[in-house]
């Protein structure tokens, strides 16, 4: 898979806080709802993005996703387009099981170890970047002086993250992130 860098900065925002967020569970493609922290978190979002002018919030298709963006986009007089490349990693055998458990199991204790022990049959980590930046980079392409917000998932973010600028950042429910593209390098900045 070929991916398409994106040409300028662009808003990403992680979802608010499901359930399976509080127990410390590997969520991926199960489509649990937001939770009573995760509206709260998303409303904060859409109090704290107000002030810019977006033409686009896409959305990964997942629940937790959709209900995110679209208490944003109610807030910003928009509908909400869904994408599929912006679904979640697809953790295999690991889905529903605590993190800290396997990772101590593991012997890892940072994002690199995560990714690092992920079972055979998760979605590759190189293939959930590729899939993202091409996303993104197909949306800023085709809309080139506008503002979009992309809702959609940790491992997302954080394989654009290290794809772009080399590593991994502290993300956080509901807390929107700018991608700053400057020359041929990449920063990741939380929007105030």
């Amino acid at each position: 898979m070929s991916a398409i860098i994106p040409s300028r900065s662009f808003i990403c925002l992680r979802h608010g806080a499901t359930d399976w967020n509080r127990q410390g569970l590997f969520q991926g493609r199960t489509d649990n709802p937001l939770n009573d922290d995760g509206i709260a978190q998303a409303h904060e979002a859409a109090a704290k993005l107000r002030s810019i002018e977006l033409a686009h919030v896409v959305s990964s298709p997942l629940l937790r996703a959709v209900q995110t963006a679209e208490i944003i986009a109610n807030v910003a007089g928009h509908t909400v387009t869904l994408d599929r490349d912006l679904i979640e990693l697809d953790f295999g055998s690991f889905e529903g099981q605590p993190v800290r458990e396997l990772m101590l199991r593991h012997g890892k204790n940072n994002a690199q170890g995560l990714v690092d022990m992920l079972p055979a049959d998760a979605e590759p980590w190189g293939d959930v970047a590729s899939r993202a930046i091409r996303s993104v980079g197909q949306w800023l392409g085709r809309h080139p002086e506008q503002e979009i917000l992309f809702v959609c998932h940790d491992a997302v973010m954080q394989s654009m993250a290290q794809r772009l600028t080399g590593k991994f950042f502290k993300n956080g429910h509901g807390r929107p992130f700018r991608f700053t593209r400057t020359g041929d390098g990449w920063t990741v900045v939380e929007v105030d």
